[in-house]
Formats: structure tokens, C-alpha cells, sequence
């Protein structure tokens, strides 16, 4: 099924148009070598080989920032598919919106050498004709952004109505509506305030270069919503929001995640941990969490008032 993408090209957008009248999306990461029959199924197979060049030619960066830079090389080259939509910032306020073409294919060169032909559309569309929450994702860090939870928004603003786009590989399931919409808000509102936080207090948010990398963290069993790491760098912290969901989900999930970040984004002698946040006390969940140590419980309050103006 067609999927959603919001691709920056180059840094602030300064090699957007360039792309847009090349009729083409790409990709750089210093991986100056021809990826053609390297490109497998599985991202994860993929990060395991090209980690160790990505590090050789960056030595100060982390495996985590190594991860999300193979992540987002691999997703351009082989996990969107031929027929998917990418949205690319102008650099002035607008999306342009275009549909995939072709397969991967290598140019050698100074700018994105690692390319997808792209059908750019003449609709763009103006941020500022989005949600909040469409935004948020689009404008989020990194190269890549999957959209697969606006795909009605989407429909709307690009004008492709007729077709009903499901992404089933994300589909969750959901036992409390109201609260899954509430706490896709959570997570752009806890980003905004980290530092307001309890949580802010020990971790950051995982960030590199200035940009915030650590909101909708990829790995191979879906995206964390906050990967954070402690202000001594000994500790990393996996955040998952329980998003209406029934407890045994949500423990399994937050364990697979940390069992990720332990394996492949770990340096030696870092520790992981995790953290549920829910809205409603959840005796279920907290019991379940009693008998993981390294894993925290937290209920988030909503305040709500009239001020007569």
C-alpha cells in the first residue's frame, strides 16, 4: 500500500531545488560508494554492515547517531517503494508533493548521490494550512519522516480523496480512542517542555548537531517516542506512551525496544532503561512494571480552565 514521507533535501532545504527540477529525492550521509545489490529487505541488516563505514569516516559520533544516519540512507534507497508520496520542504514555507518513480540508482558527485526519481506534482502545500500535530511530524529532525498516522489530512490537502490509503504496518491496536488521541499530542507537548519535566531533570533528549534526533526513534520493531539519554551519558532511556492501549501490548513493546537499544545503540557500559507514560492510572500496567526494576510508571494530568476575557 502507498505510504506517506516527508524528505528534507540537504541541510535547511538549500539542495531542494535543485532536486525538484532534477525530478529526483537523495540522500549523502559521506557513504560515497555505490549501494546497488547492498540493499536488503531488512534495514537492520543493512545498519549492521554500513555502521562500522558510517563510524570509520565520523570517529566522534555515536552509535545511535550512526543508526539514524543508515536508518535514513536505507529508507531512501530501498524502504520507500516505487508509487509512495514524498512531501519536501521548499525552504519557504511550502511542501512540495511528489510521487516515486523509480528504483535506487547511484550518481557519483558532491550533492545526494544516492537517488530515487521522483514525479513532483505541481500542488504544494502550505504549512501553514496543517495541523499541529502534521506539522509536528513534518517538521521533526533528520532526513526522514514517516507520516502513515495523517494519511486522512493528507488525502485532503493533496486532493487524492478517492483513494483510501491504510498503513497496516503501523495499525495499533487501540482500546481507549480518546486517550490515542490525546497522547499523539503528549508527545510534542512533553518534547516542547522537556525540561520542565521530571524526567528532564536527569535525561535530554537525544540530540546531535543541535537537532533533536531522539523523537520517533526507528528501530526494527517500530519507532520509540522519546529515546533520551542521562546528563552523565551513562544511562539511555526508552519512553513509550501507552497511547489507550491494553497493558500486555505496551510492556512487550517498551521490552522490545530496550532489548533494540541494548543490542545495537548501546556503548559499552551504558545502561538502558525505560518509562510508561499513561493517562489514566493503570493498576494492570504498574503491576506488570513491579516486577521489571529498570522500567518506571507515570501518569500524566490534563489541566483545563476558562479565563473570561
Amino acid at each position: 500500500m502507498r505510504q506517506y514521507y516527508r524528505v528534507m533535501l540537504g541541510k535547511q532545504s538549500s539542495l531542494a531545488a535543485e532536486c525538484f527540477a532534477g525530478g529526483y529525492i537523495g540522500a549523502d550521509f559521506d557513504i560515497h560508494e555505490d549501494l546497488s545489490g547492498r540493499l536488503p529487505t531488512e534495514w537492520r541488516e543493512f545498519n549492521r554492515e554500513l555502521i562500522p563505514v558510517y563510524l570509520a569516516k565520523h570517529p566522534g559520533k555515536s552509535k545511535i547517531s550512526a543508526g539514524l544516519a543508515c536508518g535514513a540512507l536505507w529508507t531512501v534507497a530501498k524502504g520507500i517503494s516505487v508509487g509512495d508520496i514524498v512531501l519536501s520542504p521548499d525552504g519557504r514555507g511550502n511542501y512540495r508533493v511528489g510521487e516515486v518513480q523509480g528504483d535506487y540508482y547511484y550518481l557519483p558527485g558532491p550533492t545526494l548521490p544516492h537517488r530515487r526519481n521522483v514525479r513532483w506534482f505541481d500542488r504544494q502545500i502550505p504549512r501553514a494550512s496543517m495541523s499541529n500535530a502534521l506539522q509536528g511530524s513534518t517538521g521533526s529532525s533528520g532526513t526522514i519522516s514517516f507520516l502513515g498516522s495523517h494519511v486522512q489530512e493528507l488525502e485532503r490537502l493533496i486532493g487524492q480523496g478517492a483513494e483510501t490509503l491504510v498503513q497496516s504496518a503501523t495499525t495499533q491496536e487501540v482500546d481507549d480512542p480518546l486517550a490515542f488521541a490525546m497522547e499523539k499530542h503528549l508527545e510534542d507537548f512533553l518534547v516542547a517542555n522537556w525540561t520542565s519535566t521530571e524526567l528532564g531533570r536527569e535525561f535530554e533528549i537525544w540530540s546531535e548537531d543541535g537537532e533533536l534526533k531522539g523523537q520517533q526513534y526507528r528501530t526494527d520493531t517500530g519507532p520509540i517516542d522519546i529515546l533520551a539519554v542521562s546528563k552523565d551519558r551513562k544511562r539511555l532511556l526508552v519512553i513509550e506512551l501507552k497511547r489507550g492501549r491494553a497493558s500486555d501490548p505496551v510492556v512487550g513493546q517498551i521490552l522490545r525496544y530496550m532489548g533494540y537499544v541494548g543490542e545495537v545503540l548501546a556503548e559499552d557500559g551504558q545502561a538502558v532503561e525505560g518509562a510508561v507514560i499513561a493517562l489514566e492510572d493503570d493498576p494492570k500496567l504498574q503491576r506488570a512494571l513491579q516486577a521489571i526494576s529498570h522500567v518506571r510508571f507515570y501518569r500524566y494530568k490534563l489541566h483545563f480552565s476558562l479565563a473570561k476575557v
